[in-house]
């Protein structure tokens, strides 16, 4: 939110200012929560209203419900809105076996942003407000935001298909059961260091400069701007077997020679 979103909460929020909070493996937590909140009450230091978490987050660890509770009692405690940034929540729900109602309710979750495209669907995420006075002029928001597409349904027709079934906790399945296969494959691959643990379809490799080119040479595209600088490789709901499997045989190959 603070690094890599261009600046966009503090524009729509007209000023609003974002404050960073420690954390392991990309989860903050109830002690830095305080921390920003008690830090100071004059009129120079900002005044803390929200918090966002990211599930699952940006180096691909999730949240347990213990950890969201926590969270949503230190918001109720300091008059703190929760939000829950989810656009991988179909993963963290699938890792964790815990349903998404109990995770929202049990955590006092007011707002979750749910991730469709990152999980089957072409365009067109949800927001859903579990706290209906949030929602107050939402529309109008999204409106002067240029996300009011001119034929909303052709957005809204692909969680149809989504919410069928269950569809798209078995998308999610998917990819973490392959993201899951090259964090086995890559552990004994020498040069080769994975940083994060894998708890969502994500694995956080951190490799040599060299390495990376060569990968790249193979038409291997990566973000290495995330997670501590390691090289970002992401499953998603239709890759195969065949995919990682190529992926590592060519990590090996590089790192090896």
């Amino acid at each position: 939110m603070e690094a890599d979103e261009c600046g966009a909460p503090e524009f729509f929020s007209n000023g609003s200012k974002v404050l960073l909070l420690d954390g392991d493996q990309g989860k903050i937590c109830p002690a830095s929560i305080e921390e920003a909140v008690m830090k100071r009450t004059d009129l120079h230091y900002p005044k803390p209203k929200a918090v966002s978490v990211t599930q699952a987050t940006e180096v691909g660890t999730t949240y347990t419900l213990d950890e969201l509770q926590l969270i949503g009692e230190t918001c109720r405690k300091r008059g703190l809105k929760f939000h829950m940034d989810g656009a991988r929540f179909a993963n963290a729900v699938v890792e964790s076996g815990v349903t998404p109602a109990k995770m929202i309710s049990e955590a006092d979750v007011d707002i979750l942003c749910f991730g469709s495209t990152k999980n089957g669907a072409m365009v067109g995420d949800a927001v859903v407000f579990f706290v209906r006075q949030l929602a107050y002029e939402f529309e109008y928001r999204c409106k002067q935001a240029g996300q009011l597409a001119s034929k909303m349904r052709y957005l809204s027709a692909p969680w149809v298909a989504l919410l069928k079934d269950d569809l798209w906790l078995k998308n999610a399945r998917a990819s973490n059961k392959r993201a899951e296969q090259l964090y086995q494959k890559v552990q004994g691959i020498k040069l080769l260091r994975v940083l994060f643990p894998r708890q969502a379809n994500s694995v956080f490799i951190e490799l040599p400069v060299l390495v990376q080119e060569k990968l790249k040479e193979r038409g291997w595209r990566f973000y290495t701007f995330i997670g501590k600088g390691g090289c970002r490789f992401m499953s998603s709901w239709d890759t195969t077997e065949e995919d990682v499997l190529n992926l590592v045989t060519d990590l090996r190959e590089v790192s090896e020679a």
